[in-house]
């Protein structure tokens, strides 16, 4: 051993062992795309949100000018004119219209909601031969045309003395509808059966289920249908131009078609009063979609995925 040392060649039982080198962790990838990937896809989304806001710039700008600017170029409103809306406030009964379409929409939003969230319940938790065959034909019926059933339908309320009402407009939602059903039966198969299971050996009831356990956690999907079917009522023009005959019982797609037959083609040529109806009928749901932008856009994503 002695001459071991002597010869520089250290035993190996005295040689100091080499420390270990701690493990090299792999290099975390950064999730986020390069600087110049989200610079494009910002001027991209920019450019399309200059695109759809550009109809509706021009619409304001429009409803502004007095009337022989309406048709002129540009997206300013020169000559200001801001009295066209209170002419239009004054020609017709605005008010009124506003508020039959709200109590429309929202009888017409609060009935389909239910009564889909209800038939979607069924087809998502009771197990019965020939489940799958009915929920087809439910969405089978998605097929069919507005214009197939509009007789019939229009028959059935005759018969009932509510044409000239407001009920057709919403009543036939109670019924659901099946692309809701459809939305909704997604949704509430992806919540785990389990919690549905352990509340009947409780002793909870099958409305139980439905009003305590299922309703609160579908909310989101609740709120997308809710204001689908909203969007929908507001700007359905065919329903009313069917039942409703009265004036003071017109919704607002069906008095801006007065407005335009009366100041528009064939009326006195005052476009400035019909497009300012046009942006009193639009500003409101806007408004709402802003209000409910985050549950609704939530509300969607949820929905996809879980479905």
């Amino acid at each position: 051993m002695t001459a071991a040392v002597e010869r520089g060649v250290a035993s190996p039982v005295s040689a100091p062992e080499p420390a270990s080198a701690p493990p090299r962790r792999p290099p975390v990838e950064d999730g986020r795309r390069p600087r110049w990937q989200r610079v494009l896809f910002l001027v991209a989304l920019l450019g399309a949100a200059v695109v759809f806001l550009l109809p509706f710039v021009w619409l304001i700008a429009a409803s502004l000018r007095p009337r022989e600017y309406v048709f002129a170029p540009g997206f300013l409103p020169v000559p200001f004119s801001p009295e066209n809306y209170a002419r239009a406030w004054d020609s017709v009964p605005l008010v009124t219209w506003l508020l039959n379409s709200v109590v429309v929409g929202v009888a017409a939003a609060a009935a389909v909601t239910l009564s889909s969230a209800w038939v979607a319940f069924g087809f998502a938790y009771f197990r019965f031969p020939g489940r799958n065959l009915l929920f087809g034909l439910v969405l089978a019926t998605m097929m069919l045309p507005f214009a197939v059933t509009m007789i019939p339908t229009y028959l059935i309320w005759s018969k009932l003395g509510l044409t000239d009402t407001q009920v057709p407009l919403w009543a036939g939602n109670l019924f659901g509808s099946a692309f809701y059903i459809f939305l909704l039966r997604q949704f509430l198969l992806s919540l785990p059966r389990e919690y549905f299971e352990a509340a009947r050996v409780d002793g909870a009831s099958y409305p139980q289920l439905f009003w305590r356990m299922a309703f609160p956690l579908i909310r989101p999907a609740l709120l997308v249908a809710f204001v689908f079917e909203f969007k929908a009522s507001w700007t359905d023009l065919l329903k009313p131009l069917i039942y409703l005959r009265n004036e003071q019982l017109y919704t607002l797609p069906r008095g801006l078609k007065v407005v335009l037959d009366r100041f528009g083609y064939g009326g006195e040529q005052q476009w400035e009063i019909v497009l300012a109806g046009s942006v009193i009928a639009t500003v409101p749901m806007i408004i709402l979609f802003f209000l409910a932008q985050r549950h609704f856009v939530e509300g969607i994503a949820t929905t996809g995925r879980k479905g």
